[in-house]
């Protein structure tokens, strides 16, 4: 009698399992998702007395009120990494999951081996499943650190990495990376859908259970999404994505998800034959770097998270060479440019429905912020007429659908961060409070609508 391994489908967007190819998923809708993988035997007999012994729950636990839990600042753990700390909202959580996710060569690596390194009284178990202790060592010695408490493991079964972790009760485990690590009990390979459920979910109840906090690195898949099952997003605590162009020296944490602090952070590093230096001041490498004779371009006082900093929009706007315009924005929302184009040429009658129109943010980065509006259209605007804005001059606030400037929220610390940066006039919806920029040493010139912007501006 042969030994035939049952198969199930499995969706690849949310885990959900199925006897049979669908497809559409049916718990989460998500089309051409399904992919067949070797069925998971019931736990009862696939689950190794080693794993039951490291992740068994203890009977002792009870249920307790709530205003009996006491919390205190010592469940946070600083890094080190003072930007690093300050986008997981004030230090790593004890019992708290992380993933870390990003693109080949971003620097996913350098980082979760900069985190160790930064704190020598981290006691680490670093797990590589990708390289050898001897190349992290190499990696290491080039980071310019040799901790003597960073703990190296080249391995990939998750028993042994529970074991090892066990046995040497660290501070924190990194492992690098989730899709290499395999269980002995799911019969398939390590990255399948069912393997890093499973493997985050072992590595979950093993963070909760000691009060270790563990990081994990994960892959991109090519549509810029993180490899595996959209349930291994939900299992983890803190999602942060790290970005930026890999041709570049700058380097972007962005947190999706926290449940510890806020979703609005980021970080900005820069990448140095070193390893990852922080940017503690990133409006100094967005402002501009040419002289102030160029059109197309405007800075924008911007808010992410809590951070204020400015950034450069460019814009080039020119005659629609084959007939048909061409709409291209790098860093932006093509559909919110569309939008603000229409506003233009509706509103103010300005006529760009023949021409092409090309947005770019300079440094690589993603905005979000609805106040960079008033500096899109500008930037638009200025290579349109080939009429440069002085560089000494930033503007923060939204545009609407009828013309009108939208005030945005902390217009004070944006001001505040124009001052500090030496600019000396800033465009700011009139609808703001005066109270909240009446006291600054830099002019704020309060407009209404779009054509006001365009006549104060562009006389």
């Amino acid at each position: 009698m042969s030994n035939k391994i049952k198969t199930a489908w499995f969706c690849t967007s949310c885990g959900n399992e199925s006897p049979k190819w669908m497809g559409q998923c049916p718990a989460c809708g998500e089309w051409n998702t399904m992919v067949e993988e070797p069925k998971a035997p019931k736990a009862s007999k696939s689950v190794s007395s080693r794993s039951k012994a490291i992740l068994s729950i203890s009977a002792q636990t009870e249920a307790q009120p709530l205003s009996s839990i006491t919390v205190s600042a010592e469940n946070r753990k600083l890094i080190g990494m003072t930007e690093v700390d300050r986008i997981l909202g004030g230090g790593l959580v004890e019992g708290s999951l992380v993933l870390i996710g990003g693109e080949p060569g971003i620097g996913k690596s350098t980082l979760s081996l900069q985190i160790p390194l930064s704190n020598a009284s981290f006691k680490t178990l670093y797990v590589s499943g990708e390289e050898s202790p001897k190349q992290v060592k190499l990696r290491a010695g080039r980071l310019g650190g040799d901790d003597g408490n960073c703990l190296i493991l080249s391995e990939t079964l998750l028993e042994n990495i529970l074991a090892q972790a066990m046995e040497i009760s660290p501070d924190l485990l990194i492992v690098d990376s989730i899709q290499t690590i395999y269980s002995e009990n799911v019969e398939s390979s390590a990255g399948s859908v069912s393997q890093v459920r499973e493997c985050a979910n072992l590595l979950l109840r093993y963070a909760k259970e000691y009060n270790v906090p563990v990081i994990l690195i994960g892959h991109i898949t090519k549509e810029g999404a993180i490899a595996g099952p959209k349930v291994l997003e939900h299992i983890v605590d803190v999602v942060l994505q790290f970005e930026g162009d890999t041709k570049g020296s700058y380097r972007i944490l962005r947190s999706i998800k926290n449940r510890f602090g806020s979703t609005d952070e980021l970080a900005v590093f820069e990448m140095t034959g070193t390893g990852l230096k922080e940017v503690s001041n990133p409006s100094e490498m967005l402002i501009p770097m040419h002289k102030g004779d160029l059109s197309g371009i405007a800075i924008s006082a911007m808010m992410d998270g809590t951070r204020p900093f400015l950034i450069e929009i460019q814009a080039l706007v020119s005659s629609a060479a084959y007939g048909t315009p061409q709409r291209s924005a790098t860093g932006f929302d093509v559909r919110k440019m569309n939008m603000l184009l229409a506003v233009l040429e509706k509103r103010a009658g300005f006529k760009l429905g023949i021409k092409d129109v090309f947005l770019n943010v300079a440094g690589g980065v993603r905005i979000t912020d609805p106040s960079c509006d008033l500096a899109v259209i500008v930037a638009i605007l200025s290579s349109n007429f080939d009429l440069s804005v002085p560089l000494d001059t930033c503007f923060a606030g939204e545009v609407g659908l009828s013309g009108e400037i939208r005030p945005v929220g902390q217009i004070e610390r944006r001001i505040a961060e124009a001052e500090k940066l030496g600019f000396k006039k800033i465009y700011v919806s009139s609808f703001n409070k005066e109270s909240s920029f009446s006291k600054k040493n830099i002019e704020v010139v309060a407009v209404p609508d779009v054509p006001t912007l365009c006549r104060k501006l562009f006389k």
